[in-house]
């Protein structure tokens, strides 16, 4: 077998292609700024958006640079003939449980919608629980075929996938949104996803990666079960913030002061949003191979590379959209049903979101570096860390900045959880003289 590209050679040639995919995504909340502005309608729908998403995370948390990664890896090595095996029973499992937690959440949703929302709110709300839900099941399924093809390495089919998706998403928006209004969003999403999904499924079936579809559970697939069990969890009550945050803004009274909020910070993580796409697949499926290999060394020198790229990096992004944010802003922002008073309340929260970008990026590698080392149990406690630090920031800076405070208390919380998972991680790499990783076999 031909050695394999360097992270930062794999990353750098993937970038362009990220860049141009992320940047079609990105157009999805310029244009509903642009198509619906702000106002009590697309509060509900970020609303519904930020619970789905809580749903969302169960699913894709589960294979997105998940411990399906470093578990095919070790079983490459020890077993290549159970690998299709292996895959056919997560794809099977994971259809029964996204069905299921579609169903579940749809029920709740619907009840939840129906007493929290009257009037028009509440038809518009309602009205969003099918399309949220199916796209549930639409996203177990392209999460699965992207992890499949990032064990292999190979990630060009996933940012072609996410650029069909998302053209795919805009146009049938556009198609509705006269009909459907802001309804037509989640029907857009529910369709990109089936299109980005069927990219992914071609893809993997173009490159020979046999799937042998099976309810057996071989020994990986309960080891897997176990690991991405602690991710899910963790990621799930991580994934309360959102929605949190959005109820915070209902208390800043702000006339769609939610709606202000989300897009400043997608504003802010777009940086971000690249480096998860171009980079942490790579890095984790190269660190889940020293893993896998018993070479801690190498897998530390990788991580610190990693490590010192990405907050110079971030930090120097952090700094120029500081500079630019006005101008920027006004630029995506400024059209449409968009207001100007409602464009510079963004450029005013997004400092506050900044402070939090390069944290941000050492928490996501080194989250990446914990799941390679299989060390997915902390997921859960870190999540619940997570949570209630941004929960309490929330009440504190609140009263005294308002949105801009709930920015602040996200990006606060950043930094905290990165710093504890390095402290964590520092422990778990403490490699016995011979080099072998903690708990490898």
């Amino acid at each position: 077998m031909s050695e394999r590209r360097s992270i930062a050679k794999t990353t750098l040639l993937l970038l362009p292609l990220q860049i141009v995919s992320r940047g079609v995504e990105a157009l999805l909340p310029v244009v509903l700024a642009l198509w619906f502005g702000r106002n009590d309608l697309t509060d509900v729908y970020y609303f519904a958006w930020a619970v789905f998403a809580l749903a969302g995370s169960l699913v894709f948390s589960a294979f997105q640079d998940s411990a399906v990664v470093p578990v095919l890896a070790e079983v490459k090595l020890t077993d290549p003939r159970l690998v299709p095996s292996v895959r056919g029973s997560l794809l099977a499992h994971a259809l029964a449980l996204g069905l299921g937690l579609a169903v579940l959440i749809a029920a709740v949703a619907a009840g939840w919608f129906t007493v929290r929302y009257q009037g028009p709110a509440r038809s518009v709300a309602l009205w969003m629980v099918v399309p949220f839900s199916l796209y549930l099941v639409a996203l177990t399924v392209k999460t699965f075929y992207a992890a499949m093809l990032a064990a292999e390495h190979r990630y060009v089919p996933a940012p072609v996938a996410a650029a069909v998706g998302a053209v795919v998403t805009l146009a049938v928006i556009g198609m509705g949104r006269d009909v459907l209004s802001i309804t037509a969003v989640p029907c857009g999403s529910l369709a990109g996803e089936l299109a980005a999904a069927w990219v992914l499924a071609a893809s993997t079936r173009a490159a020979g990666i046999a799937i042998h579809p099976t309810f057996a559970r071989p020994e990986p697939v309960r080891r897997i079960a176990r690991l991405v069990a602690a991710e899910v969890g963790g990621s799930a009550v991580t994934r309360v913030n959102p929605v949190v945050d959005q109820l915070m803004a209902m208390l800043a009274t702000v006339v769609g002061g939610g709606t202000l909020l989300k897009l400043s910070g997608d504003v802010a993580t777009v940086p971000t949003s690249l480096l998860q796409a171009s980079l942490l697949p790579v890095l984790l499926s190269h660190l889940s191979d020293d893993h896998a290999a018993g070479n801690v060394h190498e897998l530390r020198a990788k991580l610190r590379r990693a490590l010192a790229s990405v907050v110079a990096i971030l930090a120097l992004a952090s700094l120029l959209l500081w500079a630019v944010r006005r101008p920027l802003l006004h630029l995506v922002f400024g059209h449409g049903q968009m207001d100007w008073a409602g464009v510079e309340r963004m450029a005013h929260l997004l400092p506050y979101h900044l402070v939090g970008l390069a944290p941000f990026g050492a928490l996501l590698v080194l989250a990446r570096a914990h799941v390679a080392a299989q060390n997915s149990r902390i997921m859960i406690g870190m999540g619940a860390l997570n949570a209630a630090l941004n929960a309490g920031l929330n009440l504190a800076f609140l009263p005294w900045l308002g949105l801009e405070g709930i920015a602040l208390s996200t990006s606060c919380t950043y930094a905290v959880v990165a710093i504890v998972f390095a402290a964590l991680l520092r422990t778990r790499l403490r490699a016995p003289p011979g080099g072998m990783m903690p708990g490898t076999s």
